[in-house]
């Protein structure tokens, strides 16, 4: 059986892209601070089949923080065949106000630990191809990584550097691994943002379909990418029920 690790899964979209792979991989479920959430998803996992999730605990903010991630997750089974890069900070930054601690927040968690994470990885990973698959990395982007959204200059940019590093690394570890990204619209509401309704409707005016996407759009997708797509490599998938045509 295949093993996935999944950054930032405790809760979200991480929690659904783990629940949706768990069907035929074991998980690794890791989280920073959301160790009830993370614990309660391993028992929920667990009991479906015995020894197929484990939660681990790390902070991402450095490259030596990824490379004690990359090293616990790989021996917990004995290698990792899939790496969801999909924790994230998500906040405004407006010009004028931002400062340096919110540069490194934004750009390290959106850039830079899926690049070392990645780096760290990349053996065990290309070990997977020998099973007959690929070892795969999917990144999880933005639409806004092509246009921006206001006030979150320095999220957008990194997200933007996110696409580019997908489409590098899809060079640089091939043939062995492929990397491809999945770039959300509106599937949930910004915490700090679910109590706006004015806002809300002016995002879902602006979507061709009409309705905001599902936690389960993403996850499939992923999976898609993960176990159905042989021959798709450098990518970036946008599940957005058409927003980024309206932006």
């Amino acid at each position: 059986m295949r093993n996935a690790l999944i950054t930032g899964a405790a809760a979200r979209l991480g929690r659904a892209i783990a629940r949706e792979l768990h069907r035929d991989h074991r998980v690794i479920i890791h989280y920073r601070s959301s160790a009830g959430a993370a614990q309660q998803l391993v028992e929920e996992l667990n009991s479906v089949r015995p020894d197929s999730a484990v939660a681990i605990q790390s902070e991402l903010g450095s490259a030596t923080d990824c490379e004690r991630l990359a090293e616990q997750a790989t021996d917990q089974w004995g290698g990792i065949d899939v790496l969801v890069n999909n924790a994230s900070a998500f906040f405004p930054t407006p010009v004028g106000s931002a400062d340096e601690q919110q540069w490194d927040q934004l750009i390290g968690s959106n850039l830079k630990a899926p690049f070392f994470l990645s780096q760290a990885l990349a053996k065990t990973l290309s070990r997977a191809s020998n099973g007959g698959g690929s070892g795969c990395i999917v990144n999880m982007a933005d639409i806004h990584a092509e246009r921006p959204m206001p006030r979150h200059p320095i999220y957008c940019a990194a997200k933007a550097g996110l696409v580019m590093l997908t489409k590098s690394l899809a060079l640089e570890l091939a043939p062995e691994v492929r990397v491809n990204s999945v770039a959300p619209g509106a599937i949930l509401w910004p915490e700090q943002e679910t109590g706006d309704e004015a806002a809300q409707a002016q995002i879902l005016e602006r979507i061709p379909l009409a309705r905001t996407g599902s936690e389960a759009d993403i996850a499939r997708t992923v999976r898609f990418l993960v176990t159905e797509a042989p021959y798709i490599s450098g990518q970036v998938i946008a599940v957005d029920g058409g927003r980024n045509l309206n932006i």
